[in-house]
């Protein structure tokens, strides 16, 4: 007897169907988020105006803008770093990511960063170069299109700033800070539970924030150098301007490459330099505690911050009371992770 053939029913998706269905995922994804629709209509409006200032600047031969055109394509590198720092901010952590993926931000950051710094040094060099021997400028229609791009950069800074001062980019949870304790012959661990790092929006914001204030100053530079040859003829304004818009751009982002790599480097944050001692102090006023050894502490993004402590206590001690207390006082400075081992002193 033959084996019975069944057509298969299944419907087969084709590789471009794949495509635009993750596509429309990640624009429901992107406008979901008040500060993440932001960055991607933004986005939009800075790419598409940054090729207008690149086209005008070749065809007037003016550098100042030529440079403000090129700070606003990595601008868009920043704005898509940020756009999918925030989206990647948000998966889910799993075995392989056990802090979760909030340090994207961080990551993408210090990359953009030393891309705009060594776009800075380029338009500097440049600029110098120019200065020397200044070339001559179609000034008349330059004021224009920088005029045009500092109304681009006031929607940013409109938008970007309102976002920062009232978006929030998402909501965290807590699981109201229980620790629990193990003991393994002499030692007991806590681990306290890690609040959602609701500050990696925030930080994002701040950073494309920076960014779009530094491209209007640039744009505002613009049109100053394009009234001045326009007005006195002064054509060494032009290269001037660049030499402004390229202090600007590596003034904005040195702060961020600085930051970003501190925390990459696992540095202690500097918010808590001042606060470790008395902290320390505190958690060996805590009965049975008599000293606290190996303290590290860093920053997982933004404002969240991880630690773990040695402590050495009597052996009649309440583990569990340690740990919890412990836990409460560096909580109160925005340690959301501690980890706590307990060495008991020998009889």
């Amino acid at each position: 007897m033959l084996p019975l053939i069944q057509k298969d029913t299944r419907v087969s998706r084709s590789p471009i169907g794949g495509i635009r269905e993750k596509f429309q995922n990640w624009l429901r994804l992107i406008f979901s988020d008040r500060n993440s629709k932001n960055l991607f209509l933004f986005l939009i409006l800075n790419l598409s105006f940054a090729f207008v200032e690149l086209f005008y600047g070749v065809w007037t031969n003016s550098l100042g803008l030529i440079s403000d055109a090129f700070h606003m394509f990595f601008d868009c590198t920043g704005l898509v770093a940020g756009l999918a720092a925030s989206l990647v901010s948000k998966w889910r952590a799993n075995e392989r990511f056990s802090y979760g993926y909030a340090r994207a931000e961080v990551l993408a950051g210090f990359v953009n960063g030393l891309f705009l710094l060594f776009i800075s040094f380029f338009i500097m060099k440049e600029a110098v170069e120019r200065a020397i021997e200044p070339p001559e400028v179609k000034h008349e229609r330059l004021l224009v299109v920088s005029i045009l791009g500092f109304l681009v950069n006031l929607i940013g800074i409109y938008a970007f700033h309102h976002g920062h001062g009232h978006g929030h980019g998402g909501h965290g949870h807590s699981h109201g800070g229980h620790g629990h304790s193990h003991n393994h012959n002499s030692h007991g661990h806590s681990h306290d539970d890690m609040e959602a790092p609701t500050g990696a929006g925030s930080a994002i914001m701040r950073g494309v924030f920076l960014h779009v204030l530094a491209d209007t100053l640039g744009s505002v530079g613009v049109i100053i150098s394009a009234i001045l040859m326009q007005t006195f003829g002064w054509m060494r304004a032009d290269p001037i301007c660049s030499m402004a818009i390229a202090l600007l751009i590596a003034g904005s982002v040195f702060p961020l490459v600085m930051d970003s790599g501190g925390v990459l480097m696992q540095r202690t944050p500097e918010s808590l330099e001042r606060a470790l001692p008395n902290l320390y102090t505190r958690v060996m006023g805590l009965a049975g505690v008599h000293s606290v050894q190996d303290p590290h502490f860093w920053t997982l993004c933004s404002d969240i911050h991880i630690g773990a402590i040695k402590l050495e206590v009597a052996r009649e001690v309440d583990p569990r009371y340690i740990t919890e207390q412990a836990a409460r006082i560096f909580r109160e400075v925005g340690v959301k992770h501690l980890t706590v081992q307990l060495d008991y002193s020998p009889l």
